[in-house]
C-alpha cells in the first residue's frame, strides 16, 4: 500500500484525508441515526401513560429532554399544553427544526467530499500531467522514469478520487432517505401526541 502511495505522489495524500472524514462521518451518522436513539416507538406510550395519569411535570419534561431526540419535540408540546392548539403546533414545528438540524449534522461535508474527491483526482491528474511533459526534453529527449512516475501519479490519484467519491455518494444519499424517514415518523408521533393533549384539554 505505501509503494501505490508512493506511485501516486504527494495529491493523493489530499484524498486520503478526505477519505478519513468521509469514513468518519459514515460511522458517526450510522451510530446516531439509529431509531433507538432518535424515535423509538415506546416512547409515545409511555409519555401519553403518564400525562392522562400525572399531568405535566418538571421531571417528565426533563426525561424527555434528555432522552431520545423526539423527547424534545414532545418536551415542547407538554410544555405548551394550555396554550391553543397553534401555539402548540408551532412550538412543536420549532423543535422539530432544531431536531432536523441535529439529524442533518455532517451531512452536507459528506456530501462536498463526495464532489471535492473527483476534482481532486482530477487535480492529482493534471499534476502527472505536468510531471509528464516536463519529462520531455527536446535536446536529451524523454526521462523514462520521470515519465513513468508522472502516469502513476495521474492514473492513481483519478482511480482514488473516483474510489473515495462512489461511496460518498452512496452513503450521503442513504442518509439523507433515512434523515427524512425519521422525521416523518417523528412528525406523525407528534401529531398524535397534540391530539391527546387537545382531547383532554377539552374533556
Amino acid at each position: 500500500m505505501l509503494s501505490i502511495i508512493e506511485a501516486a505522489g504527494w495529491p493523493i495524500w489530499l484524498i486520503i484525508i478526505t477519505s478519513v472524514v468521509a469514513l468518519a462521518i459514515i460511522g458517526e451518522r450510522f451510530w446516531s441515526l439509529r431509531t433507538s436513539l432518535v424515535a423509538p416507538r415506546d416512547i409515545l406510550p409511555a409519555t401519553i401513560r403518564e400525562y392522562q395519569a400525572k399531568g405535566v411535570n418538571q421531571d417528565l419534561v426533563n426525561r424527555l429532554q434528555r432522552g431520545p431526540l423526539i423527547g424534545r419535540i414532545f418536551a415542547a408540546a407538554l410544555v405548551n399544553e394550555r396554550s391553543p392548539r397553534e401555539a402548540i403546533k408551532d412550538s412543536v414545528e420549532d423543535a422539530g427544526r432544531a431536531v432536523g438540524l441535529e439529524l442533518e449534522r455532517f451531512l452536507n461535508t459528506l456530501g462536498t467530499i463526495a464532489t471535492i474527491s473527483t476534482l481532486l483526482g482530477l487535480f492529482g491528474t493534471i499534476v502527472g500531467m505536468i510531471e509528464i511533459f516536463g519529462s520531455q526534453n527536446p535536446m536529451t529527449g524523454g526521462n523514462p522514469a520521470a515519465l513513468a512516475h508522472g502516469i502513476s501519479v495521474a492514473l492513481y490519484n483519478t482511480l482514488f478520487g473516483i474510489g473515495v467519491a462512489i461511496p460518498s455518494v452512496i452513503f450521503y444519499r442513504h442518509f439523507r432517505n433515512r434523515v427524512d424517514n425519521l422525521v416523518v415518523e417523528m412528525e406523525s408521533q407528534a401529531i398524535k401526541l397534540i391530539e391527546i393533549i387537545h382531547g383532554e384539554r377539552r374533556a
